[in-house]
């Protein structure tokens, strides 16, 4: 058996691919916003794909963000899903760490605050979840459930993206797709990993017509894959690198154990207390986010207002003037 055999190793990779993830993450926004100085001084309004490809800083970033996957991959070929996601929210106090470091302070109260709002929440929402649920076999009704629900989310962000167009939609959207779309990678790829330990059952190699939808799971994976990316990007223009890993760490392993207990089955016969604990724990967590993304933006405001130009305190007075 591979799956669960080294869980030790399992989470040590899973601790690496969150501190990968938080340096990627972290140079991807620098990369973004370099791209859109450069193509502002070019009279352009945004950046394009081929401005973001002649910037270093970006293509380190994605390189990283690839690498975090995989490492991810490993951590979930090693130990269970339930026991690998939690760990991504280390990724959030990494980038915490790291962006008080480069910008020489220390984060606010308030951002400490939401952040660790976020870490209560995800981490009672897993640990729940580790008490209650079981893995089991995957069965090809299961793979149906698992893409089909994979398509409706396809299409509802294809009508997000339409929609986006417009400008009505809040920042924290995009992120939030970039959370979803992570989650199936995860979800989708310890499937695969399932799937694939099955065909070496025995010691022998099976390729039934049934195995037909595993290939079909890997190419939802490369699907999931450069949407999250994608999302990712544009989330890194109108939010904070903190918010972005914030918004990934609590959406990407709750969606996972969600997909985990509904079409996995993992928490059959599960006492009722935990339905109550995981939807009061959700709760926190996304509340951590909006907190966090509110204290983000009060500090960017009043940036911005300590940078703008004072009025001069030289002019002259009313009974001075002629």
């Amino acid at each position: 058996m591979i799956v669960g055999s080294m869980p030790v190793l399992g989470i040590a990779l899973a601790l690496c691919s969150a501190a990968v993830l938080s340096v990627g993450n972290l140079w991807q926004s620098r990369g973004v916003r370099l791209a859109a100085e450069r193509a502002e001084a070019s009279g352009s309004s945004s950046a394009s794909a081929r401005q973001l490809l002649r910037t270093p800083v970006w293509l380190g970033g994605t390189l990283l963000f690839g690498i975090a996957i995989l490492l991810q991959m490993g951590g979930l070929a090693l130990a269970p899903l339930i026991l690998v996601q939690p760990i991504g929210v280390a990724a959030l106090v990494f980038t915490t760490l790291l962006t008080a470091r480069s910008s020489g302070r220390r984060p606010a109260r308030t951002v400490v605050q939401a952040i660790l709002l976020s870490l209560v929440g995800v981490i009672a929402f897993v640990t729940v979840a580790a008490v209650v649920s079981k893995q089991r076999p995957i069965g090809t009704q299961q793979l149906v459930e698992m893409l089909t629900t994979l398509g409706a989310v396809l299409i509802a962000a294809l009508v997000v993206v339409l929609v986006g167009k417009r400008g009505t939609l809040p920042p924290l959207v995009y992120v939030a797709l970039g959370g979803v779309f992570s989650g199936f990678v995860a979800t989708l790829g310890k499937t695969v990993i399932l799937r694939v330990e099955d065909m070496f059952t025995g010691g022998r190699f099976h390729f039934g017509p049934e195995s037909l939808l595993t290939l079909v799971c890997i190419v939802g994976i490369g699907v999931a894959s450069g949407l999250s990316i994608y999302f990712v990007q544009f989330s890194h223009t109108c939010n904070s690198p903190d918010v972005v890993i914030a918004g990934l760490t609590v959406i990407d392993p709750a969606l996972a154990v969600v997909l985990g207990i509904t079409i996995l089955h993992e928490a059959a016969g599960a006492p009722m207390w935990s339905t109550f604990a995981f939807v009061v724990a959700g709760a926190i967590a996304v509340l951590g986010v909006l907190r966090l993304a509110r204290a983000e933006g009060s500090l960017e405001a009043v940036s911005s207002d300590s940078s703008a130009p004072q009025p001069s305190s030289s002019h002259p007075r009313t009974g001075d003037r002629a």
